[in-house]
């Protein structure tokens, strides 16, 4: 089983020297408090709990899974024990305000926490993950009492959160949420409906769980526009704070799933629960866009976390077996054969899973600063500020969580194809990967969504392109920055073609869409993926040019790690990036070639 080691080279070069988190920092309301001894204490102290605490959680908590006995749920062996030490490292509320007991730290530290833990344990690290976009909410549109009555044992993490959407009836299509409440005349409602697929929607980990639920008021309009967002505590909470009854809201089942069996995936039943809106009357999906949209960063850090791991896993198997002799000539004369590692396609798999891990890690921190600044303009209550950054962050949000899910899976598959046919037996864990990677490309929104997402909202309908044109008119301002340099001239030439092909793709697609009204639909998924390996060429080259400027200062102490960057990046560019080709070609099809055929010639009689 591959155990975890906290990649802290990695990540102290994206913060400090390719995306100078320090001065990042300075510009922030409540930067003055991630001084340099606090981050370093703070990336210490998540690699310790990771690789001693959670990593060995991991294949265990798999093997055992969650138990279900009527209502009640427990977590594998272990879990609690390494709850309470996570929260009482305070680890919970690490970007959460003071006067609720957080640390006040940006949001990006608590992101970068959040990709470690999730590398050395994924399972375990929906339990609190899931709180975090519970208290966005709550923090966000909750009245006073509602943050004064919930944030407190949330930031301690001694209760947890949980987000519920989807219905037996419908998933991404949230139109059809069927969940409705009738008021109590004292302010508060009873819910009637159904949830399902809620992670940590029930367990034994933390005191109370505090749901967020969408659902519908008596006189809701229908579809989407209809919906309303209302919290409901799993315990009832007295006006002194303490524990009250049992609200009506229990477990009905715990799905038994391909993947993160350590983590409860709950049916919950609403039977009269106790519900409290929070926000407007039929805005609730409005509100919850705040939670889904953490949840969907969330989901594309797993796509790093599982490449990451797989890496880690595979790296040492190919340097320790043998078979057969590399092609150039003996690598390990003393033995029998040479170790895989030797062999060029063994390279190929394991250098894809650096460049995915290591490229997408860099994205994602990228990505944790348009967030520091957006809450930043939320804190001050500059809505303009904040709404800006917020459509920086939106064009982000699905590319990340789209193309780096489905990375992370391919990476997941090739840490399996390394070890042969020992990858496929449990016991070396990395079946564990790929099973577990699996679910990242389905929930908040699977690939397709996002596509959509992208294409038909962001790019088409939102802009009119105009999104595109800015983010590449930056690379193609580094691209200027960096004309003179000889050493980067092979990235900025494909860099530069690479802009030039998106905007015409793009504009292409918004000619095609005034006759051709499924083209977006056709063309969404490989326009995200081009989106994808566009932005991570853009984010490996701006690494190589970093790497290139420390190498010529006289880095010699870390001369290899950087010349690894740069090795890394040319195996991209060469290998990697070459499929946004057919991406390219595939996306301008006409969608008749989709739909041409009449439903009933796909059955198979």
């Amino acid at each position: 089983m591959p155990a975890y080691k906290a990649p802290l080279r990695d990540v102290r070069f994206l913060m400090n020297e390719l995306l100078d988190y320090p001065a990042h920092f300075k510009k922030l309301a409540n930067g003055e408090l991630a001084d340099a001894d606090t981050v370093d204490m703070i990336l210490e102290g998540v690699a310790d709990i990771c690789e001693n605490v959670l990593s060995p959680l991991y294949q265990t908590g798999d093997d055992e899974g969650c138990h279900f006995d009527n209502g009640t749920v427990t977590t594998p062996k272990g879990y609690k024990e390494a709850y309470t030490q996570f929260i009482q490292g305070g680890w919970q509320g690490l970007s959460y305000p003071e006067q609720y007991g957080g640390q006040n730290l940006p949001m990006s530290l608590n992101l970068i926490k959040s990709e470690m833990m999730a590398t050395a344990n994924w399972s375990f690290t929906m339990y609190p993950g899931l709180s975090m976009g519970c208290m966005n909410t709550i923090l966000r549109y909750g009245t006073e009492e509602q943050k004064n009555t919930y944030m407190p044992p949330l930031v301690d993490g001694s209760w947890a959160g949980t987000m519920c959407l989807t219905e037996p009836q419908c998933g991404t299509d949230l139109g059809q949420v069927k969940t409705r409440v009738e008021p109590n005349g004292d302010g508060s409602f009873k819910m009637f409906g159904t949830k399902i697929f809620i992670s940590s929607g029930e367990h034994d980990l933390t005191d109370n769980i505090i749901h967020i639920v969408l659902a519908r008021l008596p006189d809701a309009p229908k579809g989407t526009r209809g919906i309303t967002l209302f919290i409901v505590p799993k315990f009832l909470v007295n006006a002194d704070g303490t524990l009250g009854a049992r609200n009506g809201v229990t477990c009905g089942s715990l799905e038994h799933k391909m993947g993160i069996k350590a983590s409860a995936t709950a049916v919950l039943n609403f039977d009269g629960a106790t519900a409290y809106q929070i926000g407007p009357d039929h805005k609730g999906l409005e509100c919850m866009f705040t939670f889904m949209n953490t949840a969907r960063i969330g989901t594309a850090v797993q796509g790093v976390a599982h490449a990451e791991l797989s890496f880690q896993g595979a790296l040492p198997y190919a340097k320790d077996r043998i078979s057969m002799r590399a092609l150039s000539g003996k690598k390990n004369p003393d033995k029998v054969a040479d170790a895989i590692i030797h062999h060029a396609d063994v390279r190929r798999m394991l250098l894809t899973q650096k460049a995915v891990a290591e490229g997408g890690r860099a994205m994602i921190y990228h990505a944790a600063m348009l967030a520091d600044k957006m809450t930043d303009g939320i804190v001050a209550g500059d809505e303009k500020t904040a709404e800006y950054w917020d459509d920086k962050l939106g064009f982000y949000t699905p590319i990340l969580k789209g193309f780096l899910t489905e990375m992370g899976q391919e990476c997941a598959s090739l840490g399996v194809q390394v070890y042969g046919g020992h990858g496929y037996i449990k016991e070396w864990g990395m079946e564990q990967i790929l099973r577990d990677s699996r679910i990242s490309t389905l929930y908040e929104g699977t690939t397709g969504i996002q596509a959509l997402d992208l294409l038909g909202r962001k790019v088409l309908l939102g802009s009119k392109g105009k999104i595109v044109r800015d983010y590449t008119t930056e690379i193609v301002k580094f691209c200027g920055r960096q004309a003179r340099n000889k050493q980067m001239r092979r990235f900025i030439w494909d860099l530069t073609k690479v802009c030039a092909e998106w905007n015409t793709l793009t504009l292409r697609l918004m000619l095609m869409a005034r006759k051709d009204r499924d083209i977006v639909s056709s063309a969404a998924v490989d326009y995200l993926m081009y989106s994808g390996y566009a932005m991570m060429a853009y984010t490996w080259a701006q690494m190589a040019a970093v790497a290139y400027d420390k190498l010529e200062k006289g880095g010699a102490e870390d001369a290899a790690f950087y010349t690894a960057k740069i090795q890394t990046a040319e195996f991209y560019f060469d290998r990697l990036l070459p499929r946004a080709g057919a991406h390219a070609e595939a996306m301008v099809t006409p969608s008749s070639v989709l739909t041409q055929m009449e439903i009933d010639s796909f059955a198979l009689n």
